[in-house]
């Protein structure tokens, strides 16, 4: 019998299993305390709230004097409506949205999605004064209106100072839609406001976190901006940024498959835009993902204030966005370039025409297939090429054995190879440099399709989101907290095709070069950690789209081409001679010039 010997990783594994466990249970007990001190502190906030606004109420009435009615408490009630696309509720207290759900989506918690909640966002108005005072209209107290006709509802909110001096704001919600429109106005405020000094707009947001997987969804939540002159902009995805742009026609506040998009009347002459990263290392438990915020100033329209401002609170779905004025569908990255343009005009179309009768699982299974045999051209010219390079293998060791002094020689030699034989290394390259448009826009396309969100394809939940089966309980760095599976198939399926590729072509060692085949080997290892966290439709595409051009390899290995009738075909060609191409006496007339002028410096 042999005999155990004592396994150290089976000890360490052990002991590993058993901290896990600990940490487990740790983190389970105090729950249930720490939700009933949260449930304590949410029971008291209201009656803290109504002291803290009541000590403030005073103290500005008592430092603003003769502007004090603004701040003057009163007994109007909050606003509340709901439109067939939102659920609403506007604050007496500095005239704001106070909650604005779009009720016809759920988040990662199955609740609606929350554009407006406990106060995450904030909109106001400064006010100048001749004296040098400045109003908040956050601090103003508004007595409230609503009226509901056929098609929206019109809330009316006004603060005074008296009958004749007073501000409004004025909302319009139509029934159907996520676009509203807010009138800002002041009436018989001339005398008090500084003609001078423009009344300043601020908007800022907390953005929700409505996505499982935090980190994928704030890689696509950004501040972005569009120009008068159709340009798009937008601050860094990463990190705290703070910019000023000037000429400003809309901004949007994109929260990957949410926006919400500021249009004023006419284009904003300076704007100053921040972002701040606000996703931290506590990942499973994070409640917003960014903070965006823009100030600028209104422009000055006479003794009072008169402006409009339109609003979109809805899903960063292109077709939605491109049906509104203002080109507000250029807020999504579609890809720049030829990029964005494949996308727009190719993979829109085709994916909305597959999907309006297949299953969305289906509809990305059949598009992959039909762009993998548009593709299949560039499959065989590359495999051929390879088969010829695999034929040329020996011949290109010998000559670089013969020649390894000379390195003018042993080029010259292998030129002529490829010549006399009709191969072309370059072939192989062109074909990969051809995919690389139609790669990088799926690339693009798949993390902003709307149209994926929350639809299921066999074990996936979300095709606009990972497809976990295994959650691990903790986090893992660069790999996230759960085990995805069409990454590890598209993975499986890049190492065989790389495998494929890589057998049939050369891959010299030369010094101080790193191995090629480790990197490329290094590829699916990559895949399975990069797509771990990103939307599993984008993961199947790959999957399959390998998996197809593996089965085109064979077909075309077993079925198409005949490797004995190239072999004879190239030994030929080889024992013909060849007189090289204008391109191919030029480079060898350019090589032997540098190799003379790098000995003359030596001498």
């Amino acid at each position: 019998m042999e005999e155990k010997k004592f396994d150290p990783y089976q000890f360490i594994g052990f002991i590993l299993i058993a901290l896990i466990l600990t940490w487990m249970l740790y983190r389970n007990g105090p729950q249930e305390t720490v939700q009933t001190q949260n449930d304590k502190q949410t029971t008291n906030a209201p009656l803290n709230q109504a002291i803290q606004d009541s000590i403030q109420s005073q103290q500005k009435i008592k430092t603003y004097g003769d502007l004090g009615n603004f701040f003057i408490p009163n007994d109007q009630s909050n606003i509340q409506f709901t439109t067939n696309n939102m659920i609403v509720e506007i604050q007496s207290k500095g005239a704001e949205i106070n909650t604005l759900l779009l009720s016809e989506f759920e988040n990662y918690d199955d609740l609606p999605i929350p554009m407006i909640k406990n106060e995450n966002s904030k909109f106001n108005v400064l006010l100048y004064t001749r004296d040098g005072r400045v109003l908040n209209t956050r601090d103003f107290y508004f007595k409230t209106n609503i009226s509901e006709k056929d098609d929206e509802f019109v809330v009316s909110l006004k603060s005074s100072i008296s009958k004749s001096m007073y501000v409004v704001y004025e909302y319009i919600f139509p029934k159907n839609g996520y676009m509203f429109k807010v009138n800002f106005k002041s009436v018989g405020m001339e005398s008090l406001l500084n003609n001078n000094q423009p009344p300043k707009i601020n908007w800022s947001t907390n953005v929700f976190r409505n996505s499982r997987s935090i980190d994928y969804e704030n890689r696509y939540t950004e501040l972005t901006f569009g120009y008068e002159d159709d340009r798009v902009d937008y601050l860094s995805l990463s990190g705290n940024d703070e910019e000023d742009r000037e000429n400003i026609r809309w901004i949007s506040y994109r929260q990957h498959f949410f926006s919400a998009i500021l249009i004023p009347e006419s284009s904003i002459k300076s704007v100053n835009f921040k972002s701040k990263d606000l996703s931290g290392d506590q990942i499973l438990e994070e409640k917003f993902t960014k903070y965006f915020e823009s100030s600028y100033l209104l422009p000055k329209q006479g003794e009072n204030i008169n402006t409009t401002l339109k609003f979109y609170y809805g899903p960063t779905d292109y077709k939605t966005l491109q049906n509104l004025e203002g080109d507000l569908e250029a807020s999504i990255p579609m890809g720049w370039g030829i990029f964005g343009w494949i996308n727009k005009f190719i993979f829109l179309p085709l994916f909305g025409f597959l999907s309006s009768f297949l299953s969305y699982g289906i509809a990305i299974i059949v598009m992959t297939i039909i762009v993998r045999l548009l593709m299949s051209p560039v499959t065989y010219k590359s495999y051929v090429s390879q088969i010829k390079m695999k034929v040329l293998r020996p011949d290109i060791e010998a000559i670089s054995a013969k020649f390894k002094d000379d390195a003018v020689k042993r080029q010259q030699e292998t030129m002529s190879l490829y010549t006399r034989a009709g191969a072309n290394p370059m072939s192989g390259c062109i074909p990969a440099l051809i995919q690389l448009p139609v790669f990088y826009a799926l690339f693009s396309f798949f993390p902003v399709a709307f149209v994926l969100r929350d639809k299921s394809f066999l074990w996936a939940d979300d095709l606009s989101s990972f497809d976990s089966i295994l959650d691990l309980g903790f986090n893992v760095p660069f790999y996230g907290d759960h085990v995805s599976l069409f990454p590890i198939l598209a993975s499986v399926a890049i190492f065989f095709y790389t495998k494929m590729t890589t057998g049939q072509q050369p891959m010299p060692q030369q010094p101080g070069m790193p191995n090629m085949k480790i990197i490329m080997y290094l590829m699916p290892l990559m895949m399975l950690f990069f797509f771990n966290n990103y939307a599993s439709g984008l993961s199947l595409y790959y999957f399959v789209s390998n998996l197809l051009t593996i089965i085109l390899m064979l077909v075309i290995k077993n079925y198409i081409i005949d490797d004995t009738k190239i072999h004879a075909q190239i030994e030929e060609n080889k024992s013909k001679p060849k007189k090289a191409s204008g391109f191919s006496a030029r480079l060898q007339k350019a090589i032997e010039e540098a190799e003379k002028q790098k000995k003359a410096r030596r001498k």
